[in-house]
């Protein structure tokens, strides 16, 4: 259930009451909302310049050639920022490249970056994606970031470069 937070402001104003004379009304606004900024929101500022591995890239021979790349992170895991448990996940990037080739030893060694990281399911799958863009520069780039189910809720992010959704 939602929390909500209520603040009432009063006013007294002159209304007719229909006989030509003059009443005055009290009346209560409530102002009600029904959405708040979280007290985690402050250690998202610590993901955004978390230290991680270096992505590394490699040539493309076939830059002439559109292809898809696909490859599937099993075993990715970071941590809930709010309850400090693990958090898993698999991550599916597909990209066509341009240049360039995601090196996936350096993968590897990036991904499990995040083993120890506190960072929310949405900003994991954007991060990613905006790492691996900056240093392929593909021709487009999708990455599905599905996390396993926590406290009842299954969330799949899909963050797109380029790809038409």
């Amino acid at each position: 259930m939602a929390t909500t937070s209520k603040s009432a402001s009063q006013a007294r104003l002159p209304c007719e009451n229909g006989v030509g004379g003059l009443i005055f009304v009290t009346v209560i606004r409530f102002e009600s909302s029904m959405a708040r900024v979280s007290a985690y929101q402050k250690h998202q500022k610590k993901f955004l310049s978390a230290d991680l591995p270096v992505l590394e890239v490699v040539d493309n021979h076939y830059s002439d050639r559109d292809y898809v790349v696909r490859f599937e992170i099993p075993e990715f895991s970071c941590v809930c920022p709010k309850t400090g448990l693990p958090d898993f996940a698999t991550l599916t990037v597909e990209y066509v490249p341009a240049k360039k080739l995601v090196e996936l030893k350096s993968l590897k060694l990036y991904i499990n970056g995040y083993r120890n990281l506190g960072v929310f399911h949405e900003h994991v799958a954007n991060r990613v994606l905006d790492d691996l863009v900056a240093a392929t520069r593909p021709k487009k780039m999708r990455l599905t970031a599905d996390f396993n189910v926590r406290g009842g809720i299954h969330t799949v992010v899909t963050s797109n470069y380029k790809w038409k959704a």
